[in-house]
């Protein structure tokens, strides 16, 4: 298992991924998925990677631009859209944190 997968810990709770970030690390930087809009689709959800702002939809959209900007970059965490959300995803271990 890699360093920082979560597991579940005496308690019964879920460890806390090495990769979880406690603050919005960057601004989004815009309010929508710009290949997405490029092309005219439409998006399920968006997230704003915590690295570098960028916005990207989800994947539980048709083109999952989330998932393919961390492939292209390896920056492992994004916050769901609104950040107010607080939810992260974890490229890396694929679980949320």
């Amino acid at each position: 298992m890699p360093r920082g997968t979560p597991r579940g810990n005496h308690a019964g709770r879920a460890v806390r991924c090495m990769h979880a970030i406690d603050h919005l690390g960057a601004r989004p930087s815009s309010t929508g998925c710009a290949p997405c809009r490029e092309r005219g689709d439409g998006w399920a959800e968006l997230w704003v990677c915590l690295t570098c702002g960028w916005v990207a939809c989800s994947g539980g959209s048709p083109n999952q631009h989330a998932r393919a900007h961390y492939e292209e970059t390896d920056h492992p965490v994004a916050v769901r859209l609104p950040p107010a959300s607080r939810l992260q995803w974890c490229h890396v271990h694929r679980c949320a944190v």
